[in-house]
């Protein structure tokens, strides 16, 4: 099985549907909620157990050609079978998919994009083969069972 957890902050000057477009380049966005945390800050959480909700990520690492450097950065971030991945808001909501090491590198904050399943390996694969001169050895089809 493999569960999926997105957290966004939600500053007071920012705008909540600007913050999902942003988190809609990772995950998809069907099942949000907006939890108050406090003197105008808002969190959005997206949960999911369904590995296809990561299909955008899957696919602007195909976009913008970044397989080696995602898979690199998963598997730097790898503990156990769970990976943590942080983007820069800002560049998530321009399509980008902005990998950072603190959320401090995010001047709005980071989106946190965290991923569990037993079968860690597998989705790695499936999101980012490895490659050669840039161009994945593999395609596979999304884990079942993972």
């Amino acid at each position: 099985m493999v569960y999926i957890r997105v957290e966004a902050e939600v500053r007071p000057t920012e705008d909540v549907g600007k913050v999902l477009k942003a988190i809609s380049t990772i995950v998809r966005v069907d099942n949000a909620k907006i939890e108050d945390i406090g003197k105008g800050y808002r969190m959005v959480v997206i949960e999911s157990t369904d590995i296809l909700s990561l299909k955008p990520f899957h696919d602007v690492l195909r976009k913008y050609r970044i397989l080696d450097t995602a898979r690199e950065y998963m598997l730097k971030h790898r503990q156990r079978d769970t990976i943590v991945i942080m983007f820069n808001k800002q560049a998530a909501y321009q399509g980008y998919a902005n990998f950072i090491d603190s959320p401090n590198e995010s001047p709005l904050g980071a989106i946190v994009l965290t991923i569990t399943s037993t079968q860690i390996d597998k989705v790695i694969d499936w999101l980012a083969p490895r490659t050669a001169h840039g161009k994945p050895l593999w395609e596979v089809e999304p884990p079942k069972d993972v």
